[in-house]
């Protein structure tokens, strides 16, 4: 009698794989279809899996919006890895539906920048800004779930008015990561609800 022929392996999940799936529950938990318990207990089984199997009930019951769309603005196409912006004396602005990249350098002197995230098209759940600025006012206008950590920001004879978050227990949606280094300057965080 033959055999039965050995089953197929399970596809492994790769970075990106599991990157869509918290995406899908993000804009699940911006819904109100998952409440933070959940949104949380998903969350960390998507960071845990390493098949598609195991990622495939994490959003199965989530129904996708009419059109393939979602309430939050993720691209379905691929974003650039790095968007560098450089200025001197001059002034840098970025708003409106703008697509984030994974890393956003921005190299400034002597500048007023403004960078307005909330109808930019995010790219996954968080977005790193590294500065290397002197001498600048930086403005960066968040929507309501984006957390900020400045923790790996280093700063020299500047002024910092950074918040954690909007204050209003929105839940998380993105994560906003400061790095590199600011002198002479400020940098001021401030929330507002997107243009519908």
């Amino acid at each position: 009698m033959p055999e039965d022929p050995p089953s197929t392996p399970a596809l492994r999940a790769s970075d990106a794989d599991r990157d869509r799936v918290i995406e899908r529950l993000n804009a699940a938990v911006a819904d109100g279809r998952l409440d933070q318990v959940e949104f949380n207990e998903r969350l960390d089984a998507a960071l845990a899996a390493r098949t598609i199997d195991a990622l495939t009930p994490l959003t199965s019951d989530l129904i996708a919006m009419p059109g393939g769309g979602s309430t939050l603005p993720f691209s379905g196409a691929p974003a650039a890895e790095l968007l560098t912006i450089k200025e001197r004396h001059g002034t840098v602005r970025r708003d409106g539906r703008w697509t984030l990249p994974h890393r956003l350098a921005l190299r400034t002197a002597w500048c007023e920048v403004m960078l307005d995230l909330t109808s930019a098209v995010r790219s996954g759940p968080e977005l790193v800004i590294e500065l290397r600025v002197r001498g600048c006012n930086v403005d960066l206008v968040l929507a309501p779930g984006m957390v900020v950590n400045a923790n790996d920001l280093s700063v020299r004879h500047s002024q910092l008015a950074v918040s954690r978050d909007a204050g209003d227990n929105t839940p998380e949606t993105m994560r906003v990561r400061l790095t590199g280094r600011m002198r002479f300057g400020r940098l001021n965080t401030r929330w507002q609800t997107p243009p519908r």
